[in-house]
């Protein structure tokens, strides 16, 4: 893949493909990096605060390159598989989520945390989470923030995100009921767009 030619076919070529070439020459799977990194990234920083982000990111791709040989290449996008991977390395890091959460709670107004804010580019961040919205995230159960964040954070349809956390796609649904109904009791009237 190192003429010019090769990286015009890899941007045209969907995920299941570069992956499958991955296999066989390992600098393909750049391309995977290259498209999805930003968007695991935010993820990441919406869940953990930008610090963690950055290694949670780093981590993902390094394991989808090491799982690069069981992907389900039936799969032509990889979006789905990536953040089910960052979702899991994520949960090894349940308490910096949680702390982050329980420091956003209490803060006042979010001049508190300006300096990690300006660090973080895009729209969806856990710097921008109002104090009662961070509370009310908090006391949702392990299951049902992952459901709700992956929909609400990283957009990803039902679908998906019953493919991402290797769950049936009912238990999704279940999920962000049992969460939107939790956060609209917590927020009141302001949740009911959640």
């Amino acid at each position: 893949m190192h003429d010019p030619s090769s990286l015009r076919v890899a941007a045209e070529t969907d995920d299941a493909s570069v992956i499958a070439n991955s296999r066989h020459d390992p600098e393909w799977f750049s391309v995977i990096f290259d498209r999805y990194f930003t968007t695991i990234h935010r993820y990441a920083a919406a869940r953990l605060g930008p610090a963690a982000a950055d290694d949670v990111a780093a981590e993902t791709f390094l394991a989808g390159f090491d799982q690069r040989g069981r992907y389900d290449l039936t799969r032509p996008e990889a979006k789905a598989w990536l953040y089910g991977i960052a979702t899991n390395l994520i949960s090894r890091h349940r308490r910096d989520e949680l702390r982050l959460y329980r420091a956003l709670s209490r803060s006042v107004t979010r001049d508190d945390v300006e300096s990690h804010a300006d660090r973080v580019t895009d729209r969806v961040t856990a710097e921008q989470l109002s104090p009662r919205l961070a509370r009310a995230l908090k006391r949702l159960s392990q299951g049902d923030r992952d459901a709700l964040m992956l929909v609400a954070c990283a957009d990803l349809s039902y679908a998906e995100t019953a493919f991402a956390l290797g769950i049936p796609i009912g238990t999704v649904s279940s999920r962000l009921n049992r969460a939107r109904a939790k956060l609209r009791k917590s927020l009141g009237h302001a949740a009911k767009e959640v």
